[in-house]
C-alpha cells in the first residue's frame, strides 16, 4: 500500500490557499497530521477523500492517480470528516444498514459487520434509539462505525475526539491501534495527547505547508535542549507571557512553575527539563508563524 500526495495546492476564492505545495509519502501505519485550526488539514483531508479537487498536483493511491480514477481509492476508503451527519430519524441499526447499502456491501455480511462495530463502538445497547436522541459524542462513535464499515484499507479520521468525554477518548486511540496494522490511518487533529498515544509518524502542517513528517522520538530530539523549567511569583506572568513561549504552568507554593519552549534560558534560575511532543509542537508552529511574518 502506497499514497503519494506529490505538490498538492488548493486555491480558494479570494486568492485563498488551502494548501501550498504539499507532499508526503505514506505506507502502512498510523500518520498524526497534527496543526492549529485553519492549518490546512481538512482541506487535505477532504481532496484525499476524493470529495474536492485540488488546484495543482496529484494523488496516486498504489501508483493510480486518484483524480483521474477516483473509484481505485474510494472502494478501500473510510471516512469520517470533520462535519459528519446523522438522519435523526433512524435508529444505528438502519443508518448503518442503509450506508453499508451505499457503499455496496453485501447485506448478509453488513448485518455482521454492524453488530461487530456498534459492540467495539459501545453503541448496541443504544441500537434501536433513533439518532435524533444521540448525545455528541455517541454521534461521533456513530461516524466511526460508519468509517469502518467496509474494513477500509485507507481510514481518514479528521478531529474524530471531538464530543468525546476522557474515558470514549482513551478507547478510541486504543482502537486507532488495533487497526493500524495492514492499513494506512490519517487522523488528523490539533489534540496532540491523541496523536501522542497513537500516531507511528507525525506531520506538522501549518498555512497549508508541511513543516516536518518524523517519528514523535525525531520531533522530540529537535527540541532537546530547548525547554526550561522557571519558577516566577504569579504577579510576573502576564509580563513573561509577552516575552516567552509558555507550554505549561504549575502552581505550588513557591510559586508559579512555568514550562518554557525557547533556544536559550530564559533567566538564570531556569532548569532545563526533557521535552514533550507538545512543547515540540509548540516549537516548530511559533518557528514557522515567525519565519511567515519576516
Amino acid at each position: 500500500m502506497q499514497l503519494a500526495i506529490e505538490q498538492v495546492s488548493k486555491r480558494y476564492k479570494g486568492n485563498q490557499w488551502g494548501l501550498r505545495e504539499f507532499s508526503l509519502n505514506l505506507s502502512s501505519g498510523i500518520l498524526g497530521l497534527l496543526g492549529p485550526n485553519g492549518a490546512g488539514k481538512s482541506t487535505l483531508m477532504r481532496i484525499l477523500a476524493t470529495v474536492t479537487k485540488p488546484t495543482a498536483g496529484r494523488v496516486t493511491w498504489n501508483e493510480v492517480d486518484i483524480l483521474r480514477f477516483p473509484d481505485e481509492i474510494r472502494q478501500v476508503l473510510g471516512y469520517l470528516p470533520q462535519d459528519f451527519g446523522v438522519y435523526p430519524n433512524l435508529n444505528s441499526v438502519e443508518f448503518l444498514e442503509y450506508m453499508a447499502a451505499v457503499k455496496g456491501i453485501d447485506r448478509s455480511l453488513a448485518r455482521r459487520r454492524i453488530e461487530e462495530l456498534l459492540q467495539l463502538v459501545n453503541l448496541r445497547e443504544f441500537r434501536k434509539r433513533p439518532l435524533g436522541g444521540f448525545s455528541g459524542g455517541m454521534k461521533q462513535r456513530l461516524g466511526i462505525a460508519q468509517a469502518l464499515l467496509n474494513d477500509p484499507k485507507l481510514l481518514i479520521v479528521d478531529e474524530p475526539t471531538a464530543g468525546l468525554d476522557p474515558e470514549e477518548r482513551v478507547r478510541f486511540r486504543n482502537l486507532l491501534s488495533e487497526l493500524s496494522g495492514e492499513r494506512i490511518v490519517i487522523l488528523s487533529t490539533h489534540i496532540v495527547s491523541d496523536v501522542e498515544a497513537a500516531a507511528t509518524h507525525i506531520a506538522l502542517i501549518s498555512h497549508g505547508k508541511l513543516l516536518m513528517h518524523a517519528a514523535p522520538e525525531k520531533l522530540l530530539q529537535g527540541v532537546e535542549g530547548k525547554v526550561w523549567e522557571w519558577v516566577i511569583p504569579s504577579e510576573n506572568l502576564p509580563t513573561v507571557k509577552q516575552k516567552h513561549l509558555i507550554s505549561g504552568t504549575i502552581r505550588r507554593s513557591d510559586g508559579l512553575h512555568l514550562r518554557v519552549v525557547a533556544e536559550a534560558s530564559p533567566a538564570p534560575g531556569a532548569q532545563p527539563v526533557s521535552p514533550t511532543l507538545e512543547d515540540a509542537y509548540l516549537y516548530f508552529i511559533s518557528r514557522s508563524r515567525t519565519e511567515e511574518e519576516r
